[in-house]
């Protein structure tokens, strides 16, 4: 992988991430290199997921695309933050 791909993963997951964020109600407990991280898990996954059901690439925005990774930082964050919490 070149450094632009890294610098690409990193910015797309904290994108993914920062938005994943959003969704979920309250105040999470997480710094931001975990929602980096789980930005980037959810954007691989998403985007996996979204080429399995074919909708990975269309002639406009990918929104489904994007609603599949937006869910799952979501709920990766939501899971991380409950599992910080508790500890």
């Amino acid at each position: 992988m070149h450094i632009s791909g890294i610098v690409s993963a990193i910015i797309i997951g904290l994108i993914i991430g920062i938005l994943g964020r959003l969704v979920v109600p309250g105040r999470q407990h997480i710094g931001i290199l975990w929602t980096i991280v789980v930005g980037i898990v959810a954007a691989l996954l998403g985007s996996a997921i979204a080429a399995g059901f074919g909708v990975a690439d269309t002639k406009g925005p990918d929104w489904i695309e994007w609603f599949i990774q937006i869910a799952l930082a979501a709920v990766g964050i939501a899971a991380l933050d409950r599992s910080r919490v508790h500890r």
